[in-house]
Protein backbone atom coordinates (compact mmCIF):
# COMPACT_ATOMS: atom_id res chain seq x y z
CA UNK A 1 0.00 0.00 0.00
CA UNK A 2 2.77 2.34 0.60
CA UNK A 3 2.86 3.01 -3.45
CA UNK A 4 -0.82 4.23 -3.39
CA UNK A 5 0.24 6.65 -0.33
CA UNK A 6 3.30 7.50 -2.37
CA UNK A 7 0.69 8.82 -5.56
CA UNK A 8 -1.43 10.57 -2.78
CA UNK A 9 1.59 12.66 -1.15
CA UNK A 10 2.94 13.21 -5.43
CA UNK A 11 -0.49 15.36 -5.78
CA UNK A 12 0.11 17.49 -2.71
CA UNK A 13 2.71 19.92 -4.41
CA UNK A 14 -0.62 20.56 -6.17
CA UNK A 15 -2.05 22.05 -3.09
CA UNK A 16 0.58 24.31 -2.08
CA UNK A 17 -0.17 27.14 -3.83
CA UNK A 18 -2.66 29.73 -2.06
CA UNK A 19 -6.01 28.56 -1.85
CA UNK A 20 -5.97 25.11 -2.27
CA UNK A 21 -6.80 22.87 1.27
CA UNK A 22 -4.66 19.82 2.64
CA UNK A 23 -7.11 17.35 3.15
CA UNK A 24 -6.49 13.95 1.74
CA UNK A 25 -9.26 12.13 3.45
CA UNK A 26 -9.70 8.26 3.13
CA UNK A 27 -6.15 8.12 1.78
CA UNK A 28 -5.65 4.75 2.16
CA UNK A 29 -8.34 3.54 -0.30
CA UNK A 30 -9.44 3.96 -3.35
CA UNK A 31 -11.87 6.62 -4.19
CA UNK A 32 -14.05 6.19 -7.37
CA UNK A 33 -14.17 9.89 -8.58
CA UNK A 34 -15.78 10.37 -11.12
CA UNK A 35 -15.36 13.95 -12.84
CA UNK A 36 -18.34 16.92 -12.59
CA UNK A 37 -18.38 18.81 -15.78
CA UNK A 38 -21.58 20.87 -17.65
CA UNK A 39 -22.43 18.21 -19.35
CA UNK A 40 -23.82 14.71 -18.89
CA UNK A 41 -21.40 13.74 -16.38
CA UNK A 42 -22.65 10.96 -14.11
CA UNK A 43 -24.12 8.15 -17.04
CA UNK A 44 -21.65 5.42 -15.60
CA UNK A 45 -21.74 5.92 -11.92
CA UNK A 46 -22.38 2.50 -11.57
CA UNK A 47 -19.77 1.12 -13.59
CA UNK A 48 -17.43 2.85 -10.76
CA UNK A 49 -19.22 1.87 -7.74
CA UNK A 50 -18.72 -2.20 -9.75
CA UNK A 51 -15.02 -1.19 -10.57
CA UNK A 52 -14.57 0.04 -7.04
CA UNK A 53 -16.41 -3.40 -5.59
CA UNK A 54 -14.12 -5.79 -7.59
CA UNK A 55 -11.08 -4.21 -7.53
CA UNK A 56 -11.58 -4.81 -3.70
CA UNK A 57 -12.41 -8.24 -4.28
CA UNK A 58 -9.91 -9.11 -6.37
CA UNK A 59 -6.50 -7.46 -4.85
CA UNK A 60 -5.37 -6.20 -1.87
CA UNK A 61 -6.66 -2.57 -2.28
CA UNK A 62 -9.36 -1.29 0.19
CA UNK A 63 -12.26 0.61 -1.75
CA UNK A 64 -14.92 3.44 -1.39
CA UNK A 65 -17.91 1.73 -2.87
CA UNK A 66 -19.56 4.97 -3.88
CA UNK A 67 -18.66 6.80 -6.92
CA UNK A 68 -17.74 10.27 -5.91
CA UNK A 69 -18.45 13.51 -8.22
CA UNK A 70 -15.95 16.02 -8.28
CA UNK A 71 -15.61 19.69 -10.03
CA UNK A 72 -12.75 19.68 -12.30
CA UNK A 73 -12.67 23.61 -11.49
CA UNK A 74 -12.73 22.44 -7.89
CA UNK A 75 -9.15 22.32 -5.25
CA UNK A 76 -10.53 18.72 -3.76
CA UNK A 77 -9.17 17.48 -7.68
CA UNK A 78 -5.67 17.17 -6.18
CA UNK A 79 -6.74 14.76 -3.09
CA UNK A 80 -7.28 12.25 -5.92
CA UNK A 81 -5.22 9.60 -8.07
CA UNK A 82 -7.39 8.71 -9.96
CA UNK A 83 -10.95 10.29 -11.46
CA UNK A 84 -12.93 8.99 -14.24
CA UNK A 85 -13.94 11.70 -16.93
CA UNK A 86 -17.12 10.88 -19.06
CA UNK A 87 -20.25 11.20 -21.29
CA UNK A 88 -22.71 9.77 -23.59
CA UNK A 89 -22.74 12.63 -26.02
CA UNK A 90 -20.51 15.59 -26.82
CA UNK A 91 -18.43 16.82 -24.11
CA UNK A 92 -19.73 20.78 -23.23
CA UNK A 93 -16.08 23.24 -23.59
CA UNK A 94 -14.50 23.48 -20.80
CA UNK A 95 -14.44 26.90 -18.71
CA UNK A 96 -11.41 29.02 -17.89
CA UNK A 97 -10.99 27.68 -14.02
CA UNK A 98 -12.07 24.00 -15.45
CA UNK A 99 -9.04 24.16 -17.85
CA UNK A 100 -6.77 25.54 -15.79
CA UNK A 101 -7.24 23.15 -12.48
CA UNK A 102 -6.92 19.89 -14.79
CA UNK A 103 -4.08 21.15 -16.06
CA UNK A 104 -2.05 21.72 -12.86
CA UNK A 105 -3.87 18.54 -11.72
CA UNK A 106 -2.37 16.94 -14.71
CA UNK A 107 1.21 18.44 -13.95
CA UNK A 108 1.59 17.55 -10.40
CA UNK A 109 1.00 14.04 -11.17
CA UNK A 110 -2.90 13.20 -11.31
CA UNK A 111 -4.56 10.85 -13.17
CA UNK A 112 -7.63 10.82 -16.02
CA UNK A 113 -9.28 8.11 -16.75
CA UNK A 114 -11.48 9.15 -19.96
CA UNK A 115 -13.97 7.04 -21.38
CA UNK A 116 -16.42 7.51 -24.54
CA UNK A 117 -19.98 6.26 -23.34
CA UNK A 118 -21.16 6.79 -26.88
CA UNK A 119 -18.39 4.88 -28.79
CA UNK A 120 -17.90 7.62 -30.75
CA UNK A 121 -15.06 8.09 -33.43
CA UNK A 122 -14.50 11.53 -35.00
CA UNK A 123 -17.64 12.78 -33.63
CA UNK A 124 -19.60 12.85 -30.22
CA UNK A 125 -17.45 12.57 -27.30
CA UNK A 126 -14.63 11.52 -28.96
CA UNK A 127 -13.91 14.83 -31.12
CA UNK A 128 -14.89 17.08 -28.03
CA UNK A 129 -12.93 15.14 -25.31
CA UNK A 130 -9.83 15.36 -27.84
CA UNK A 131 -10.81 19.21 -28.44
CA UNK A 132 -10.93 19.92 -24.26
CA UNK A 133 -7.40 17.96 -24.16
CA UNK A 134 -6.16 20.61 -26.56
CA UNK A 135 -6.48 22.92 -24.56
CA UNK A 136 -6.00 21.25 -21.14
CA UNK A 137 -1.72 20.06 -22.69
CA UNK A 138 -1.48 21.85 -25.64
CA UNK A 139 1.81 20.64 -26.03
CA UNK A 140 1.12 16.99 -25.71
CA UNK A 141 -0.05 15.00 -28.01
CA UNK A 142 -2.15 11.30 -27.94
CA UNK A 143 -0.03 8.76 -28.90
CA UNK A 144 -1.92 5.02 -28.72
CA UNK A 145 -0.24 3.08 -25.81
CA UNK A 146 1.75 -0.15 -26.76
CA UNK A 147 1.08 -3.35 -25.64
CA UNK A 148 4.44 -3.56 -23.91
CA UNK A 149 2.60 -0.15 -21.54
CA UNK A 150 2.64 -1.15 -17.81
CA UNK A 151 -0.92 -0.60 -17.98
CA UNK A 152 -1.10 -3.97 -19.49
CA UNK A 153 0.36 -5.63 -17.01
CA UNK A 154 -0.37 -3.93 -13.43
CA UNK A 155 -2.57 -6.28 -12.30
CA UNK A 156 -3.98 -8.57 -15.24
CA UNK A 157 -1.81 -9.70 -17.72
CA UNK A 158 -3.61 -7.96 -20.44
CA UNK A 159 -2.94 -8.13 -24.88
CA UNK A 160 -6.36 -6.21 -25.74
CA UNK A 161 -8.41 -3.17 -24.31
CA UNK A 162 -12.27 -3.88 -25.05
CA UNK A 163 -15.18 -2.12 -23.25
CA UNK A 164 -18.71 -2.03 -23.72
CA UNK A 165 -17.89 -2.11 -27.56
CA UNK A 166 -14.75 -2.80 -29.39
CA UNK A 167 -14.69 0.20 -31.58
CA UNK A 168 -10.97 1.26 -30.95
CA UNK A 169 -8.39 -1.72 -30.42
CA UNK A 170 -5.91 0.50 -28.37
CA UNK A 171 -6.06 2.75 -25.94
CA UNK A 172 -4.48 6.35 -26.16
CA UNK A 173 -2.42 8.08 -23.44
CA UNK A 174 -1.45 11.69 -23.28
CA UNK A 175 1.76 11.65 -21.53
CA UNK A 176 4.04 13.94 -18.78
CA UNK A 177 7.36 12.79 -19.24
CA UNK A 178 7.14 8.80 -18.79
CA UNK A 179 3.79 9.09 -17.16
CA UNK A 180 0.62 8.39 -19.05
CA UNK A 181 -1.22 11.14 -17.46
CA UNK A 182 -4.87 10.52 -19.09
CA UNK A 183 -5.97 7.14 -20.70
CA UNK A 184 -8.58 7.42 -22.82
CA UNK A 185 -10.94 4.02 -24.38
CA UNK A 186 -13.21 4.76 -27.33
CA UNK A 187 -14.97 1.43 -25.92
CA UNK A 188 -17.02 2.44 -23.32
CA UNK A 189 -15.41 0.07 -20.28
CA UNK A 190 -17.61 0.92 -17.93
CA UNK A 191 -20.39 0.36 -19.68
CA UNK A 192 -20.00 -2.74 -19.44
CA UNK A 193 -19.41 -3.30 -15.46
CA UNK A 194 -22.79 -1.12 -15.11
CA UNK A 195 -25.32 -2.43 -13.09
CA UNK A 196 -28.82 -1.87 -12.20
CA UNK A 197 -30.52 -1.63 -8.79
CA UNK A 198 -31.51 -5.22 -9.61
CA UNK A 199 -28.14 -6.35 -10.17
CA UNK A 200 -28.69 -7.21 -13.71
CA UNK A 201 -26.10 -5.77 -16.08
CA UNK A 202 -27.47 -2.85 -17.69
CA UNK A 203 -25.76 -3.50 -21.16
CA UNK A 204 -25.00 -5.52 -23.90
CA UNK A 205 -21.33 -6.13 -24.74
CA UNK A 206 -20.45 -6.49 -28.41
CA UNK A 207 -19.32 -8.02 -30.02
CA UNK A 208 -17.54 -10.79 -27.65
CA UNK A 209 -20.05 -11.06 -24.96
CA UNK A 210 -19.47 -12.03 -21.61
CA UNK A 211 -16.19 -12.79 -22.26
CA UNK A 212 -15.43 -8.87 -23.51
CA UNK A 213 -17.36 -8.34 -20.37
CA UNK A 214 -14.36 -9.72 -18.30
CA UNK A 215 -11.77 -8.32 -20.20
CA UNK A 216 -13.01 -4.66 -19.70
CA UNK A 217 -13.43 -5.63 -16.05
CA UNK A 218 -9.70 -6.69 -15.68
CA UNK A 219 -8.79 -3.59 -17.99
CA UNK A 220 -10.35 -1.36 -15.63
CA UNK A 221 -8.63 -2.62 -12.50
CA UNK A 222 -5.36 -2.46 -14.60
CA UNK A 223 -5.96 1.19 -15.26
CA UNK A 224 -6.92 2.04 -11.51
CA UNK A 225 -3.69 0.10 -10.26
CA UNK A 226 -1.95 2.01 -12.78
CA UNK A 227 -2.95 5.08 -11.57
CA UNK A 228 -2.62 4.06 -8.24
CA UNK A 229 1.05 3.08 -8.54
CA UNK A 230 2.43 4.25 -11.67
CA UNK A 231 5.02 1.90 -13.14
CA UNK A 232 6.95 0.72 -10.04
CA UNK A 233 5.32 -2.69 -11.75
CA UNK A 234 7.73 -2.05 -14.61
CA UNK A 235 10.70 -2.87 -12.84
CA UNK A 236 13.17 -6.15 -13.29
CA UNK A 237 11.60 -8.37 -10.61
CA UNK A 238 8.06 -8.00 -12.04
CA UNK A 239 9.18 -8.59 -15.27
CA UNK A 240 10.97 -12.18 -14.02
CA UNK A 241 7.38 -12.92 -12.29
CA UNK A 242 5.39 -12.04 -15.43
CA UNK A 243 7.69 -14.40 -17.61
CA UNK A 244 6.60 -17.34 -14.82
CA UNK A 245 3.08 -17.25 -15.48
CA UNK A 246 3.23 -16.65 -18.58
CA UNK A 247 4.87 -20.09 -19.12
Amino acid sequence: MSRFLSRRSVLAAGLAAPGFAHAFGDASRFIPAVAQHSGTWDVRASGLRRLAWELQRRTSVEAILEARATPLDSPKLFELPYVYLSSDRELPAFTAAQTENLRRYLTFGGFVFADANDGSIGSGFDASFRREMAKVLPQVQPRPLPATHVVFKSFFLLDTAPGRFLNSAQLDAWSIGKRAAVIYSQNDVMGALARDESGTYEYEVTPGGERQREYAARLAINIAMYALCLDYKDDGVHILEIMRRRR
